[in-house]
C-alpha cells in the first residue's frame, strides 16, 4: 500500500514536471512571436503568407474550409458551425482570433485547443521554412508578422491532424487577410460595421468590398443581415463570380425566439427547412441571428437544400452545447458579474440590447477598458442608456488607452457623478461590485445590481483570469 502511494506521489510529480516544461517552452515560442510584427502593424499583401504555405505543400488545401468574415459575430457564429459539423461526425478544426487568455485557444482539434506541448511542435515544424521566407524578402520589405506565423502553424495542424473540414475566422479585413490563401467552400459573412478604421477606413461599402474578397468561385456565400448599402456590395461581388447566395432573411432565418432560462430558445428557418424547438445557451438577438448563419453555412457544406435537412436532434444537441466565452458570460452571481468581448459601437450596440431585453437588472455597473485605436466615445454612447455608472480602468495591452484619457470621455458621456476611475482592473472589478451590492435607500434591500465587463477581448481575457475561469 505504501508502495501504490509511494509510486502515485512519483507519477503526480513526474507529470507536474513536465508540465512546467511544457508551459516554459511555450512561453519561450510565444517570446518569439512577440518580436515579429503584430496582428496591430499590417502590411496589405498575402504574398509573404503564399510563400510560406507553398513551402508547406499548401495545407490549406487539403481539406474543405469554411470561412468566415465580418466585423462582429465572426468567432460565435465560428464556434456554432464548428459544433454542428462534429454533430454530423466530421473532425474539424477551427481557427479564430484573437484569443482571451492563451494562444493555444486560437487552434482547436475536435473542439478543444491543442496543448501547448503540440502549439510548440507545430512551430518548430514550420520554423525553417518561416526563416526561408524571411531570408528571401526583398529589401525593405516586413518579415512574416505573428499573424502570418500562427495562420500557417493552423493550417499545418489541420492537415496533419487530419481534419474532414476546418473552419477559419478571418482576423482583419478579407481580401488581404492572412487566411485568404484558402479557398472557402462556403464562404461567411458576418454583420458588417464600423471597425479598424486605420486599416479598413470608415466607409461602410469599402468595408464590404474588402470583407467580400474571401468569396471565391465555385464557393457558396452565406450572408447575415447587413444595411442595404452592404448588401449591394456583397451581391454585385457574389454575381461577378457566379456563386450562389443565401441570404439571413430571404433563404434562412429566424422564424421565432423566446427568452429562456440560461439563453434562448429558438425556430429556425435553414436552408432545407425548419427546425423547431433548438435551445441556445447564449443571450442576445444578435446571437440568435448568429445561429440562424451557423445552420445555414453547415447546410451549405454538407448539400442540404431542397427539403433535405440535417437531422434536427443532432441540430438541437450541437446548439445545446454551444460555448461562446467572453460573449455576455456570467463570471458570478450575488452579484451578478458579465463579460462581453464587445470592441466597437456596432458590438456595442447588441450589448446594450441584450441587456436591457434579457437582464433585470435595477442597477446596472459598467467595468470598461478599451485599446487606444477604438472608438471610445461610440462604445460609450452605446452603453450609456443601460448603466447606471461606469468604472474606467484600464488593461494590459501595451495599447491600452490611458484611463484619465477615457475618464475624460467618460464624463462627456455620463456626467461626472456617474463615473468612477481604478487604473487597476481587479481594483476596477471590486470596487464596481462594491457598487451594485449597495442597499437601496427607498426598500432597505440590496438593489439587485449586476456588474458588465467589457470594452476589448483584453479586457475580458483579463477579467475571466481574475475570477479563475479556464478555457473551455
Amino acid at each position: 500500500m505504501a508502495e501504490d502511494r509511494k509510486s502515485a506521489a512519483a507519477e503526480a510529480e513526474r507529470l507536474r514536471e513536465a508540465e512546467r516544461i511544457a508551459l516554459a517552452e511555450f512561453a519561450a515560442v510565444e517570446a518569439e512571436l512577440d518580436k515579429r510584427w503584430p496582428e496591430t502593424q499590417i502590411e496589405p499583401s498575402l504574398d509573404r503568407i503564399a510563400a510560406l504555405v507553398d513551402l508547406l505543400g499548401d495545407p490549406q488545401r487539403a481539406y474543405p474550409v469554411v470561412h468566415v468574415a465580418g466585423t462582429n459575430g465572426k468567432t460565435s457564429v465560428v464556434r456554432m458551425i464548428d459544433a454542428l459539423l462534429a454533430e454530423t461526425g466530421l473532425r474539424t478544426g477551427r481557427y479564430t482570433s484573437p484569443h482571451l487568455q492563451r494562444a493555444t485557444e486560437r487552434i482547436t482539434l475536435d473542439g478543444g485547443p491543442i496543448s501547448p506541448e503540440r502549439y510548440v511542435e507545430v512551430y518548430r515544424e514550420i520554423q525553417p521554412y518561416v526563416e526561408l521566407v524571411d531570408a528571401r524578402r526583398a529589401e525593405g520589405q516586413p518579415p512574416l508578422s505573428k499573424f502570418e506565423v500562427l495562420t500557417a502553424m493552423a493550417f499545418a495542424a489541420f492537415a496533419d491532424a487530419p481534419v474532414d473540414v476546418a473552419v477559419i475566422e478571418t482576423g482583419l479585413g478579407g481580401s488581404w487577410d492572412s487566411t485568404n490563401v484558402a479557398d472557402g467552400a462556403v464562404s461567411v459573412i458576418t454583420s458588417i460595421g464600423v471597425d479598424h478604421v486605420e486599416y479598413l477606413g470608415a466607409d461602410l461599402a469599402g468595408i464590404a468590398k474588402e470583407k467580400a474578397g474571401i468569396i471565391k468561385r465555385g464557393s457558396i456565400a452565406v450572408m447575415a443581415a447587413q444595411d442595404t448599402e452592404v448588401a449591394a456590395v456583397l451581391l454585385e461581388r457574389c454575381v461577378e463570380l457566379g456563386v450562389t447566395v443565401a441570404r439571413q432573411g430571404m433563404e434562412f432565418g429566424v422564424l421565432r425566439r423566446d427568452k429562456a432560462v440560461g439563453g434562448q430558445l429558438l425556430k429556425l428557418q435553414g436552408l432545407g427547412g425548419a427546425y423547431e424547438d433548438v435551445f441556445l445557451p447564449l443571450h442576445g438577438e444578435h446571437q440568435a441571428g448568429n445561429a440562424a448563419v451557423a445552420l445555414a453555412a453547415a447546410e451549405a457544406l454538407l448539400g442540404v437544400g431542397a427539403n433535405r435537412q440535417l437531422d434536427v436532434d443532432a441540430v438541437r444537441s450541437a446548439f445545446a452545447g454551444v460555448t461562446s466565452p467572453g460573449r455576455l458570460e456570467r463570471l458570478r452571481t450575488a452579484p451578478a458579474v458579465l463579460v462581453d468581448a464587445a470592441h466597437n459601437p456596432h458590438g456595442t450596440r447588441a450589448l446594450a440590447a441584450a441587456l436591457a431585453d434579457e437582464f433585470g437588472f435595477r442597477r446596472l455597473i459598467g467595468v470598461v477598458a478599451v485599446l487606444q485605436e477604438k472608438d471610445a466615445t461610440g462604445m460609450l454612447e452605446a452603453l450609456e442608456p443601460v448603466l447606471d455608472e461606469i468604472v474606467v480602468t484600464s488593461n494590459a495591452s501595451p495599447r491600452a488607452l490611458d484611463v484619465d484619457e477615457l475618464a475624460g470621455v467618460a464624463v462627456q458621456v455620463f456626467g461626472a457623478d456617474r463615473v468612477t476611475v481604478e487604473p487597476r482592473l481587479d481594483d476596477a472589478v471590486e470596487q464596481a461590485v462594491r457598487m451594485a451590492e449597495e442597499v437601496d435607500e427607498e426598500t432597505g434591500s440590496l438593489a439587485g445590481g449586476g456588474v458588465v465587463v467589457t470594452g476589448s477581448v483584453v479586457t475580458v481575457g483579463e477579467a475571466r483570469t481574475l475570477f479563475g475561469k479556464a478555457m473551455p
